[in-house]
């Protein structure tokens, strides 16, 4: 697999993660979430900066990569986790 492409499916997979984070620490504010989310975001794009940098060679493309991917996966699981663990009524 490309470089490009295993950073993207990783970023989904991080947002997967984060969500269930969130959900696990019971993170009922949207804003808070949000915030964690954001932080395992950048913190995973310097990890990423670090370990691919010379392979891409860009660093604007490793920021960018997957961005729309991640937030859209963790909003979602975030979303559905939280449905389901706080039922109306």
């Amino acid at each position: 697999m490309k470089t490009l492409t295993v950073i993207y499916w990783s970023r989904v997979g991080l947002g997967v993660i984060a969500a269930v984070v969130c959900a696990a620490l019971n993170i009922q504010n949207f804003l808070t979430s949000l915030s964690l989310g954001m932080l395992v975001y950048l913190v995973t794009n310097y990890v990423f900066r670090w370990k691919f940098a010379v392979k891409v060679g860009e660093t604007s493309k490793l920021a960018t990569i997957g961005i729309g991917a991640y937030f859209i996966t963790w909003f979602v699981t975030w979303i559905l986790l939280y449905t389901l663990l706080h039922p109306l009524g």
